[in-house]
């Protein structure tokens, strides 16, 4: 007997386990980049792969999202594939929900189900942008558009009074004037916000850049009596796009001048800051509310949208500079107290990798009226 039980006690070697699964569908799901899981007849989770297990979807062997157990048990019993979207909760921080595209179908003889389920937080994020960009756009072009109607209709009634006419011919060149100003700040938001890396990056010398900005804002500080001027360390160099960083300088000088009383000043002044630039344009304007400073990058958003509008702004001028910076790996941020004015300061990476000054052959920075 002992003999025999002795015998009988062998190890055995354990055969694998057959769940029923076509052949090759475990390989499938290992390499999956979204979301799946195949239940069993009696809704255990067979198999799920990473990223349904890293969204939460997934617990040990239990489906937690109620609504995919729903819809599993119609699938299994009915046969019909179906497809839904659904939210759980945020696994990022700071993220309230992720939203999921899902579809069910029935797998195999044995009762099984696929679960697949497609993260699409980010498209419906940037479909949210998309669709708050075009009415924002609508809305601004409406504006002048309907403006430079009415006063079409306006000289035409007053053909036969010399004054009316030219006092609304001028109106009707500012309308003209502010549409032209914001189609250029959309193809040029446009340009930027795409994420495509700038096309030929060259070294760009600092001081000539302001002077350039300056030079193109000199007609509109003039206007007012303020004085724009140029200091900080001379001789600077960033790597970029010299246009875009006009560009980008220009939005914040006219910007200064926009929001400053008459008869001030806009200094704007650049200093080394380890391996980066920082350009600063600083007026003594009415500054910003805390309240809007978090907001003021956002296309189309506005302090105060009646002076914005009276100083011909489109809204769109600190946006460009935020893509700007973020297209030459820098950035944008802004000091500012109610009464006291505002510090922008745009800091971008240094040619070289160190802002070392250069000997400089351009014109020295002084004062520009």
């Amino acid at each position: 007997m002992l003999a025999i039980r002795r015998q009988t006690d062998k190890p055995r070697v354990q055969e694998p386990v057959d769940d029923g699964l076509p052949p090759g569908v475990a390989s499938v799901l290992a390499v999956l980049p979204s979301s799946a899981v195949v239940l069993d007849r009696e809704d255990r989770v067979l198999r799920a792969s990473s990223a349904a297990r890293a969204f939460g979807l997934v617990r040990g062997e239990s489906l937690m999202a109620a609504e995919l157990l729903a819809l599993a048990r119609k699938v299994r019993r009915d046969g019909e594939i179906r497809e839904s979207e659904i939210e759980t909760a945020g696994r990022k921080f700071g993220q309230e929900s992720t939203s999921f595209a899902v579809r069910v179908a029935p797998l195999g003889s044995h009762g099984q189900v696929l679960v697949l389920a497609e993260d699409q937080t980010e498209r419906q994020r940037v479909e949210a942008v998309r669709r708050d960009f075009v009415a924002n756009v609508s809305h601004e072009l409406k504006t002048p558009v309907g403006a430079l109607s009415l006063l079409a209709e306006t000289v035409q009634d007053a053909a036969d009074d010399p004054e009316a006419v030219k006092r609304f011919a001028g109106r009707m060149q500012h309308e003209a004037a502010r549409l032209t100003y914001l189609v250029q700040d959309l193809i040029t938001l446009s340009r930027i916000q795409g994420g495509e890396p700038i096309p030929a990056p060259e070294q760009v010398p600092v001081d000539e850049t302001v002077h350039e900005a300056i030079d193109r804002c000199n007609t509109k500080a003039s206007a007012k009596d303020i004085t724009l001027v140029a200091g900080g360390t001379e001789g600077l160099k960033v790597w970029g796009d010299e246009e875009l960083l006009v560009t980008a300088l220009r939005n914040l000088i006219d910007n200064a001048v926009a929001y400053s009383p008459e008869h001030t000043r806009v200094v704007i002044s650049a200093r080394p800051a380890g391996n980066a630039v920082e350009v600063s344009v600083s007026d003594q304007g009415i500054g910003i509310p805390e309240s809007a400073q978090e907001r003021i990058f956002e296309r189309f958003f506005r302090v105060d949208a009646a002076r914005s509008r009276a100083t011909g702004g489109t809204g769109l001028g600190l946006a460009i500079v935020k893509h700007v910076a973020v297209a030459h790996g820098g950035e944008v941020t802004v000091w500012s107290k109610e009464g006291s004015g505002s510090t922008f300061t745009l800091r971008l990476p240094a040619f070289g990798g160190q802002a070392v000054p250069v000997p400089s052959t351009t014109i020295p920075q002084e004062a520009a009226k």
